[in-house]
């Protein structure tokens, strides 16, 4: 068992976004992404099988999808795709996220 403390391990950056490797495991990882308003993980997909979830803890954005479109992106939210679906986001204000990959890529 362990405990990571995001909010204290990882901040903001304001040259990119900030990434921190909460777990990772044969069964899954987990990752944390601080953005600055204003930054983005561009629309992007992975060549294999799996899926995604990106979980907004804080802040407001968009995910960005497929073919341009969007969904808004504010706390609570939780985008879940195969990891091969075109994927990203965009911040609106300072964003915190949850990315678990599953399995880990």
């Amino acid at each position: 068992m362990k405990k990571v403390s995001m909010y204290e391990e990882n901040s903001f950056k304001e040259s990119g976004l900030s990434r921190l490797l909460v777990h990772d495991s044969p069964y899954f990882k987990i990752l944390n992404f601080n953005f600055k308003a204003g930054q983005e993980l561009p629309l992007h997909s992975h060549d294999i099988e799996g899926q995604v979830s990106i979980a907004v803890l804080e802040g407001k954005g968009e995910f960005l999808a497929a073919e341009g479109a969007t969904l808004p992106a504010e706390p609570g939210d939780i985008l879940i795709s195969e990891i091969a679906e075109p994927h990203g986001l965009k911040a609106e204000t300072d964003m915190r996220v949850l990315v678990t990959i599953a399995p880990p890529i």
